[in-house]
């Protein structure tokens, strides 16, 4: 037996708190809350807007297309994409047009990417309250606001996002353990990535980067050297993949590779993209914004904010840079090599063309550069955090360029260094907040929800009947780029109460420009007055009467309205110049008939089929339709 107090008794009077619950970590609490608030920020801006510009020709495409492999597996703008496409008809098939579905899965989206990054901090970086600065500077970056609030721009860059986040993170895992399930979660993460964008390819890039700048010792060559020996798994599994989907994609792309105009251009894109959308993004700009119409707004950065946002900038890695050495310098080295990665890709598409002018200030460019900015802050400021004994494989390296434990400086002055952590955190959270005020206002404001709900309202009081002739939205609706899915048919095909589209009709209808259903008009050229009194032009006796129009109408697809009399009910033929004789009925009495045909020229020829018909016309008008004149 056991005496009271002996050794044995204590035991077990004390096992039952070896099993009282762990205090929570408070900068896990922490973490939780800066992830909540930024996911109902980013929330409240995204459930402003709406659709807009290249979601209506995606989500037109998936109503479309459905399951079909050629439109799951086709390109659109040159973009591989089919679970975007996937992901897109499913939303569609359920809700139609409502925005509530898209703006839920973007802001579910978000949500696992915050809690994803915040897990790779908790991985390469020490525990410590300093750690929610890159976790703050990521998950409330304004630059990545578009990300989470356009749905096109969505299911491109959250899927990567978090592709890279899991990459980076079996990585890590894969240097410290040496396991291979860590391989199987790398090529996975990129190869889901693959199939949302072809981008993620530089995913592997990041990967490659961070091993080489954080994880391998000595110097440049040396460290490649290493990087490749010493991981060469890794390696095979990413240049597999690489290399499978490059020979499949360039199979099937067209090659949107530009030449800049001029150096002027070039240095104006590097300007952009480093002095002011960069530097921007790692202070909690831009501050202020231009609107873009419809779209997203773009980086505006005034004079003296890009002198701010340098000198801050400047700061911060000179004091990462005089607290870390080596692992700060050589993670700003990885920033500077993935996003010189990013702005030659951005340089190499779009300089040369119409949007070159604002190609370096455009957020969505930035969407993984930021991501790879913030892990790099992290480092720079944190150190590395290095693998646990008990799990760890690898030979420890005195050269190894990774540091956690705390510096001097901040040793000796605990107090101001926590003081100093907690302000820049809550100027970066203020900065960052303001930034949005502009780009959720300016977010709001969307062209295509207005004419599609104008247009719904004016379908749904329309009388029976009610037809149009297809032509495009407006421009702000749905740009001419994505001709022919700008155009009305193919706009409202995905509503169950779409309208009725023909190419010719009695009585024809057309949608303004604001989206009201209007009676239609058509304004172009006319036809030289008639040479008959009180009839203009007389088509009789089977014969094909030649009329002159005052203006040479260019060959193309034109709208015709023709104002008539006739005395009876027979048919006719329409030819304009050149182009293919269309036939229409015509009724007895004063009626105008619409008609869309393809031609071009000087004159038009009229005929009716039954030679005991009289029909008199001096209304001829050939060009766009409009909505009717008022008075």
């Amino acid at each position: 037996m056991t005496k009271p107090g002996s050794t044995a008794e204590q035991g077990n009077t004390a096992s039952p708190n070896t099993t009282a619950a762990r205090p929570v970590d408070p900068i896990h609490l922490a973490a939780v809350v800066l992830i909540t608030a930024s996911v109902l920020w980013r929330a409240s801006i995204t459930t402003r807007g709406y659709l807009t510009s290249d979601d209506f020709p995606i989500i037109g495409q998936a109503d479309a297309g459905g399951l079909d492999p050629g439109h799951l597996f086709g390109l659109y703008n040159n973009h591989f994409m089919p679970a975007a496409r996937l992901l897109t008809w499913v939303t569609h098939r359920l809700t139609e047009y409502e925005y509530w579905p898209y703006a839920t899965l973007m802001v579910i989206g978000q949500v696992a990417v915050s809690v994803a990054f915040y897990r790779l901090l908790r991985l390469l970086l020490p525990a410590g309250w300093a750690l929610l600065v890159p976790l703050c500077l990521f998950v409330f970056n304004p630059l990545t606001l578009e990300d989470s609030a356009w749905w096109a721009v969505a299911i491109n860059l959250l899927p990567m996002q978090l592709a890279m986040i899991v990459a980076i993170g079996a990585q890590v895992r894969y240097i410290r353990t040496r396991r291979p399930r860590h391989l199987v979660t790398l090529g996975t993460s990129v190869v889901v990535a693959l199939f949302f964008f072809e981008k993620a390819l530089l995913v592997v890039a990041a990967v490659f980067l961070l091993t080489l700048c954080l994880y391998a010792s000595g110097g440049p060559l040396r460290a490649v050297v290493t990087t490749i020996r010493r991981w060469w798994p890794a390696w095979l599994v990413l240049g597999g993949i690489s290399v499978v989907y490059l020979a499949g994609y360039l199979s099937v792309s067209t090659s949107t590779l530009r030449a800049p105009i001029s150096a002027g251009e070039v240095g104006a894109f590097l300007q952009q993209f480093y002095g002011q959308s960069l530097p921007a993004g790692l202070v909690g700009g831009p501050w202020t914004w231009l609107d873009a119409s419809d779209g997203p707004a773009v980086v505006a950065l005034t004079q003296t904010a890009q002198w701010v946002s340098w000198a801050i900038v400047a700061a911060f890695i000179g004091c990462t840079v005089w607290l870390r050495r080596v692992v700060a310098v050589r993670a700003w080295i990885l920033l500077a090599l993935y996003s010189g990665l990013g702005a030659g890709l951005i340089g190499a598409t779009r300089l040369g063309s119409g949007f070159s002018g604002v190609a370096g200030l455009v957020p969505r460019y930035f969407g993984d550069v930021l991501l790879v900015a913030a892990l790099c802050a992290g480092v720079a400021l944190c150190g590395l955090r290095r693998a646990e004994a008990a799990n760890a494989t690898e030979p420890a390296d005195a050269t190894e360029p990774a540091d956690a434990t705390e510096p001097g400086p901040v040793r000796r002055h605990p107090q101001q260094f926590a003081t100093a952590l907690a302000a820049g955190l809550v100027l970066l959270i203020a900065s960052s907040v303001y930034s949005g005020i502009d780009f959720g206002t300016d977010w709001r404001s969307k062209a295509g929800r207005d004419y599609l709900n104008t247009a719904r309202a004016g379908l749904a009081t329309a009388e029976p009947g009610t037809v149009f002739m297809d032509q495009p939205v407006p421009d702000a609706v749905v740009p001419g780029l994505s001709n022919p899915w700008n155009m009305q048919s193919r706009f409202f095909a995905p509503l169950d109460d779409e309208p009725v589209f023909v190419t010719k009709a009695r009585k024809l209808w057309v949608f303004d420009s604001s989206g009201h259903v209007r009676p239609a008009w058509v304004k172009g050229v006319s036809a030289a007055p008639g040479p008959a009194p009180g009839c203009g032009y007389q088509v009789a006796g089977g014969r094909t009467a030649r009329i002159p129009l005052k203006a040479t109408v260019v060959d193309y697809w034109q709208a015709v309205r023709i104002g008539y009399i006739s005395d009876r009910d027979t048919t006719a033929t329409f030819r304009l110049g050149g182009g293919e004789a269309v036939p229409f009925d015509v009724h007895r009495g004063l009626n105008a008939m619409f008609l869309l045909v393809s031609g071009g020229g000087d004159e038009v020829q009229l005929a009716v089929s039954d030679p005991a018909a009289t029909l008199c016309t001096d209304e001829i008008e050939i060009g766009a339709l409009v909505p009717q004149p008022v008075g």
